[in-house]
């Protein structure tokens, strides 16, 4: 039996959770399969034991995240203004640069063992954000990538008036990632006014809301979301859960 290619995939849905929590969820599993990789080494195939894939989906009261390549001064509000308008920041452990999450907008949290799918971040990221553009498409919504610039974005190709609709960044150590993405389906938009989004100054943000004049539940999308990363990474999902600390 070949242990190192399970891709089941647990679901949870975790509702509008606080960053904090969900981040010290990610951690707590992100740590298991680590873990369990590491108790795997040097036991014969056979007694191996299969590692866990995770998908999380929440929503966030408003927060602003930076990566750990980002820039403090892309923070572009205090202490005292973010109280006001009462949103948190934290510096955390993933790549890219500042973001924003807030109310209305889907997050998707893959915490996958990447030697059960392939070992390739590359290819990893551009699956993430196929599987956004193919939800967008279903919307009726052309969205595609820009060279060079992480993420989902309308007019992708002419960039007359370039617009990213999903974020993107994650953490990977040992094949095992955790983070993810970001796309605005309701969100505020005007909480982006007091950051400069992923460090990028000279292109603007937008939500599915926006493009299409009309709100879309969160639950819609997240489903249409996992259809379309269970094709590209031919994952069989399965509902679970969530853990009662959560």
């Amino acid at each position: 039996m070949n242990v190192c290619c399970n891709k089941q995939v647990q679901v949870q849905e975790l509702g509008r959770i606080d960053y904090q929590t969900a981040w010290n969820y990610q951690e707590q599993l992100f740590a298991e399969i680590v873990a369990k990789k590491l108790d795997n080494r040097g036991v014969a195939d056979n007694q191996q034991q299969p590692t866990p894939n995770y998908l999380l989906f929440c929503e966030h009261p408003h927060v602003y995240t930076l990566g750990k390549s980002g820039k403090e001064s892309h923070l572009l509000a205090n202490d005292n203004f973010l109280r006001a308008i009462g949103a948190t920041y934290y510096k955390i452990n993933r790549g890219g640069d500042i973001t924003y999450h807030g109310p209305g907008q889907l997050v998707g949290y893959p915490i996958l063992d990447l030697d059960n799918f392939f070992t390739d971040i590359h290819r990893y990221m551009r699956l993430l954000e196929e599987a956004i553009i193919r939800t967008l498409a279903d919307y009726g919504l052309d969205a595609g990538r820009i060279p060079g610039l992480t993420g989902v974005w309308l007019d992708y190709d002419q960039q007359q008036n370039p617009r990213k609709i999903c974020a993107m960044g994650v953490k990977a150590s040992r094949w095992v990632t955790m983070h993810g993405f970001a796309l605005n389906v309701n969100t505020d938009l005007s909480y982006f006014d007091h950051i400069v989004p992923c460090g990028i100054s000279d292109k603007a943000v937008t939500s599915l809301a926006q493009e299409l004049g009309r709100e879309i539940a969160l639950q819609e999308v997240a489903g249409r979301v996992r259809r379309h990363l269970a094709d590209l990474f031919e994952m069989s999902l399965v509902e679970a859960i969530k853990a009662e600390a959560v």
